[in-house]
Formats: C-alpha cells, structure tokens, sequence
C-alpha cells in the first residue's frame, strides 16, 4: 500500500515560509536563485508530496564532489524533474552552477526537516555581520581563528586542531 500522507513539513513552513510550486519558482527563477545564493532556504513542491529546497551551498555538510552538476539555466526548464530526482530514494543533491562554478544546491526538504530552527554557525552569522574571520597557525601548530569588526575590534576567537575546529569554537 502506498503511503499518501504528507511528511511533517509545517516546521519547515514555520521557518522557510510557504513552498513555491514548480511553475511559479520557473517563472521567478533567478530571484530564488538569487535568495538561495543570499543564505535563504526556498521551499519548492511537485504535487503535493514531493518537496524540495533551494538551499545556500554552506547548508550541504561534507565534499561536494561527487554530486550531479547542472547548469542554472538547465535546471530551470528541468526544474520539475530535478525536484523528484532529489526528493527519490537516493536522496541525492544536485549542485547548480553559474558559468561552471557551483552557487546553490537543491535538496529534499526532508533534509532539513529538524534544523529549522537551528541557528546557523558562529562563523556564518559572523559573516554574514560584516566580520572578518583571520585564520593562523599558533605555537602548538593549530589553528587559530579571529572574528573581527570593520573597525578591527576581536568579535570572537577559537583555536583546534584543524580549520572546522577553529571555526566551530569562535562562539566558545
């Protein structure tokens, strides 16, 4: 028997705002494009089930290499059959490019299903302020990370091992 209840997609409503269908996100493509590439989430819905997100590519943890490419402009007139490829049962994201350089990924919604509410990472919200995050090897050989201010004023500091050690403890 085949399951046609809708996943529990109204925390990703509550955060991320209604879904966009896929024609209407066709029409108005390169401003969700746009959004996306800004550090928004853009819910997009095939039918009723399958459901989809245009998402920053700081929202994909690990390497991108590896995951289908395709063009902006391909991905518009095939926007209806990415959403299924994404939302099918390898769960597989699809990274599109602007002149070959990836710039958003579209994922299952499910995806984020439990981080709707997540604040992003000390280091992204610093950026995203206008900070400026230095990195450097310290005495011990690891890695020191400083957020500063336009004015040059320490927001924060971290240090680890490695760079993501560094960066995840800026907002210890």
């Amino acid at each position: 028997m085949i399951n046609s209840d809708r996943p529990p997609y109204e925390d990703l409503e509550a955060c991320f705002g209604a879904p966009v269908g896929v024609e209407e996100a066709r029409g108005r493509w390169g401003s969700l494009v746009d959004a996306a590439t800004n550090g928004a989430t853009v819910l997009i819905t095939r039918e009723r089930w399958e459901w989809a997100a245009l998402v920053p590519l700081s929202h994909l943890p690990g390497l991108l290499s590896g995951l289908p490419v395709l063009s902006l402009s391909a991905a518009r007139s095939k926007l209806g059959e990415l959403v299924r490829q994404a939302v099918g049962p390898h769960d597989e994201p699809v990274l599109l490019t602007r002149h070959r350089t990836p710039v958003v990924a579209l994922v299952a919604a499910r995806r984020l299903l439990g981080t709707a509410g997540a604040r992003p990472p000390v280091a992204e919200r610093l950026l995203a302020a206008d900070a400026t995050i230095t990195l450097a090897r310290d005495a011990r050989d690891g890695i020191t990370a400083i957020a500063r201010d336009r004015d040059g004023n320490v927001l924060a500091a971290g240090s680890g091992d490695g760079i993501a050690q560094a960066l995840r403890s800026l907002g210890d």
